[in-house]
């Protein structure tokens, strides 16, 4: 049996974008429905009764976000949750409803989706076992899903039966709430607008008028296919939605948005797996193409094209092969024509003007792609499945000839199980652990097993085995993780392209590339997610890749990548740093510095006073650097270790073993796991330090003093003049109660992991000057928690004490050590460092090669240190200091000195930091040194390293201070 997913509960990212929703509608009056059918109809939470207070939320929320880009508030239904591809949008919108359900009543919900592929998805996710008790278990609820299907037709038709059922639904089933899935198509067929004969409640026979009767929550999924010009959108409005929320990666505007995960964040914040592509060279066509040109709607008109010049033109009907224009493009034929596209048959539509390699369907160079993704492939899957806890790696093939794969001798078939076979028995013969060679053997036993297809071409299928391939592809993601399936290595035809992903893809091969411009993000997309391990839960403590293969055609893969991330993060992205401040730079200041600048006459008059710019708008000597200095937000783009082309060492670094025993003793002191105490002798002293905390922060709640100029029009001598009154005070509490007092104190007690009753002694004790009954909603708490944190980070030391507790003596394994504490012969070369250097390393360095991070690492590592006797890069995520507040932290590196005498051993960690001087040093950092000298009890001298700083000065300073 497999084991389901385990999904967790409150991931910052989503718990935010879930929060900013509740807090949209904090304050507005709920208006219960008084009709004769009100158990089926949604209450009303009316905007429009204090339109004020609704404006002001979602103003507070975009500045609690720190939305740079806010565009105008607007009196619309319209809630914009912007979320990257890959970060949970499907469930932080499932969540969003249960806690509307939880704190307004709503309990009808439509979702309306833009394409079948993506309905099933969503479908699959509402009604997975895993999903249900997920929520269950938090709400005590499970959501009922009704799915809109097209009809088969009869004599007599009936309303839609997902309809009814859902138009029905009563409120005082209390176990449920109630989610009707509709894809584009449905919304705008006839269906939803044709009149029966039967009717409900005896007044709606159409069934987009019963729908609108429910007073529904519209979630509207991918905005980006939803035009505001278009008919679906139209139709969207018949269905009379009380608020429209919008989630997506992609928004052709914005409206009302409220929260932003942009691609940069998810890349940069790790909450997507890392992007590295392979791209397989063939330099016999390197500057060859086809082109599609033209159509009639009848016939296609090419062009072939070499070294950029037309060499001939062809006309091709439907039905016709590609062969007609180069012998390489045998078994490619044209399947649909109109006047705008052409559908091959390889599932690739080109539209005019797009170009395809006729070398990029050359078997040859598929073949060599397949081997190389399938070597690579057992490369990660032994790594993976010999750690603990385990997980499973999938690659994904895309491919267009379907009867290659499917044929018992089609020649992928054939490639794909002699090189599975090949491979497996090759690691069969060095294979250790016990597990992976069970699994190797198992994979041995049945070849055909290991690899899966799902093809549009398959509906209706009646061959049991494919059946089963594509129930487990499409339905049954935890089967196919199972370790135990030999299942890894799934084929398809695009199809799998939108609406399906799953969390262990770590590559996609995609044969026979097109050069049609779609979206790479969404090409990625399917792989993007963080992989769960054996036990189906999230893995996030380390960076994952996802392995990209694309032949030469696509040689710009990843400058595509990049630059699409960044566009859709809004901010800019130079090769070269450029000599002149550009209109585009001009616009982005001005959108994400509203504060700060009025318009663009400001903005040049200031940058001119500062000599940053000429007259002409190119840069003084600097004048670039001012720019990236002082406005940061326009240039973070996603980091180039995120998304990278492959190298030659991209895969392992070995170490030298012999140097282990010299680095032991320092290694396992960093790795003893060790939990953080508090020195509080009593829940009295508690108390005591709870009120301090609070009354340190009440300047964070206050009254807002509003004022109003009345200006009165008065006519004196047959003329109109203007008379001003005095200034008008209005005072107005933003903060706003939406708990009751014991539902609010029950949940900050469970937030924040403090006792009920001391929270309500000091609330009482405050109350004179912080009355927290003013401010009873879910935002107080988020402030609460994050300034609790914050206070105990900054004070724990200081003000009453810490002490770090070991609280298991088994260390290994260890990034650098096997579970017996003997040393790994090689480590993942990415946990050391994502830039590599064919320069020379340091004797004293415990790996062979060079990789690093930065260019301070860089120097370090090459740095001969007469003192040193061995020093390590210290793998990313393997030691974790706990901090006070729930943190924890990592340092860079580990040196291992003589002493004077030559009897011990001095121990040494260093933290890099790229900023020339400590004052430019945050706060935070320099808490982390005080910290660190508990951790290590005077064991281990730790210090911070600034980019002015020499290593060799630092440990000469160690040294001679003995």
């Amino acid at each position: 049996m497999s084991k389901k997913f385990r999904f967790e509960k409150n991931l910052p990212h989503q718990t935010r974008a879930v929060n900013s929703i509740i807090e949209v509608f904090e304050g507005l009056p709920t208006r219960e429905p008084s009709e004769i059918n009100a158990n089926l109809v949604n209450p009303i939470i009316d905007k429009d009764a204090e339109i004020y207070r609704y404006r002001k939320n979602i103003q507070r929320v975009q500045e609690v976000n720190s939305i740079a880009f806010k565009p105008p508030i607007k009196d619309s239904n319209i809630i914009d949750i912007m979320m990257e591809t890959g970060t949970g949008k499907t469930y932080t919108y499932t969540k969003a409803m249960f806690e509307i359900n939880k704190h307004y009543g709503i309990f009808k919900f439509i979702i309306v989706v833009p394409t079948l592929a993506i309905k099933a998805g969503t479908v699959n996710f509402l009604k997975s076992e895993s999903a249900r008790e997920h929520f269950k278990e938090q709400y005590s609820k499970v959501a009922k899903v009704y799915v809109v299907e097209s009809q088969k037709s009869r004599k007599k038709e009936f309303m839609p039966t997902s309809i009814l059922e859902f138009v029905r639904a009563d409120r005082r089933d209390k176990n449920s709430i109630h989610v009707l899935v509709i894809n584009a198509g449905m919304v705008n067929s006839d269906t939803l607008k044709k009149t029966f004969d039967k009717t409900l409640f005896d007044k709606y026979n159409r069934p987009i008028d019963a729908l609108a009767y429910t007073n529904p929550f519209v979630i509207i999924d991918e905005p980006h296919r939803f035009a505001k010009e278009n008919k679906t959108w139209e139709n969207i409005q018949l269905l009379k939605p009380q608020y429209i929320l919008r989630f997506g990666a992609t928004f052709k505007e914005f409206e009302n948005l409220i929260y932003t995960l942009t691609a940069v964040d998810a890349f940069n914040q790790g909450l997507v797996k890392g992007v590295i592509a392979h791209i397989e060279d063939f330099g016999e066509g390197k500057n060859v193409y086809v082109r599609f040109v033209n159509s009639d709607g009848k016939e296609v008109t090419f062009e072939f094209l070499e070294n950029g010049k037309r060499v001939k033109s062809y006309r091709l009907a439907k039905g016709e092969s590609l062969e007609k224009i180069h012998p390489e493009m045998e078994g490619l034929f044209i399947e649909k024509i109109n006047k705008r596209e052409v559908l091959l048959s390889n599932g690739l539509i080109l539209k005019r003007g797009d170009k395809i390699n006729p070398y990029s369907y050359s078997e040859t160079l598929q073949e060599r792609m397949i081997r190389k993704a399938i070597r690579r492939h057992f490369e990660l899957e032994r790594e993976l499945l010999t750690q603990s806890p385990r997980i499973k790696p999938l690659t994904l093939f895309f491919i267009d000839n379907i009867e290659e794969h499917r044929k018992e001798d089609g020649y992928i078939r054939k490639v794909v199980e002699e090189t599975v076979e090949a491979v497996a028995k090759e690691y069969l013969e060095k294979e250790e652990d016990e597990f992976y060679r069970e699994f190797l053997k198992k994979t041995l036993e049945g070849v055909r097993k290991t690899h899966a297809g799902y093809y549009a071409e398959d509906k209706g299928t009646k061959d049991e085995e494919i059946e089963e391939e594509i129930n487990e592809i499409l339905h049954d993601k935890e089967k196919l993780l199972d370790i135990n399936n030999p299942r890894r290595f799934i084929f398809s035809k695009w199809t799998l392209r939108e609406g399906w992903d799953n969390p262990n893809i770590f590559q996609i091969c995609k044969l026979r590339s097109s050069g049609s411009e779609i979206s790479k993000l969404q090409e990625v997309g399917r792989g993007l997610r963080l992989p769960v391990n054996e036990h189906m839960a999230r893995v996030k403590d380390r960076q994952f890749f996802l392995h990209y293969y694309v032949d030469f055609s696509e040689s710009d893969f990843v400058d595509k990548l990049v630059k699409e991330i960044n566009e859709k993060s809004n901010v800019l992205h130079f090769e070269e740093p450029p000599s002149k401040l550009t209109d585009e730079m001009i616009k982005k200041i001005l959108e994400f510095y509203t504060d700060r600048f009025r318009d663009e006459n400001q903005l040049l008059e200031t940058l001119d006073e500062e000599g940053v710019i000429r007259r002409d708008n190119s840069f003084k000597e600097g004048g670039f650097e001012y720019i990236k200095r002082n406005f940061p937000l326009i240039f973070e783009g996603v980091s180039k270790s995120k998304v990278r082309k492959a190298t030659e060492k991209d895969k392992k670094v070995k170490v030298r073993i012999g140097k282990y025993p010299e680095l032991k003793e320092l290694w396992e002191e960093l790795n003893r796991k060790a939990i953080l105490e508090y020195k509080i002798k009593s829940e009295e002293e508690f108390r005591k330090l709870f009120k301090d905390f609070l009354l340190s922060i009440k300047d964070k709640f206050h009254l807002n003093v509003f004022h109003e100029r009345k200006v009165q029009v008065e006519i004196k001598d047959n003329q109109a003049t203007l008379k001003e009154s005095e200034l008008i005070e209005d005072y107005e509490i933003l903060p706003i109660v939406t708990m009751s007092y014991k539902e609010f104190i029950m949940e900050l007690a469970k937030t924040i992991g403090v006792n009920v009753t001391t929270l309500h002694q000091v609330f009482k004790e405050v109350k004179e000057e912080f009355n927290i009954n003013n401010y009873l909603n879910l935002s107080t708490i988020r402030v609460i928690k994050q300034e609790f944190n914050n206070y105990l980070f900054f004070n724990a030391i200081n003000k009453f004490g810490i002490a770090y507790k070991e609280v298991c003596h088994s260390i290994h394994p260890t990034k650098l050590t096997d579970k017996n504490g003997r040393p790994l012969e090689e480590v993942d070369a990415t946990s050391i460092g994502l830039m590599y250097s064919e320069e020379r390393v340091a004797d004293s360095y415990y790996f062979e090669e060079l990789f690093y991070d930065s260019e301070l690492e860089k120097e370090n590592i090459k740095t001969e240190v007469e003192e040193v006797i061995v020093f390590t890069k210290i793998p990313k995520n393997s030691i974790k200091i706990p901090l006070a507040g729930g943190k924890s932290y990592s340092p860079d590196f580990a040196y291992v000195i003589k002493s004077r005498d030559g009897k011990k051993r001095l121990y040494f960690v260093v933290e890099t930091k790229n900023v020339d001087i400590p004052e430019e040093l945050r706060v935070s950092e320099l808490q982390k040194l005080k910290y660190a000298e508990k951790f290590f009890k005077g064991k281990v001298v730790f210090k911070i390293q600034l980019s002015r700083q020499r290593i060799k000065e630092l440990i000469e300073e160690i040294y001679n201070g003995q």
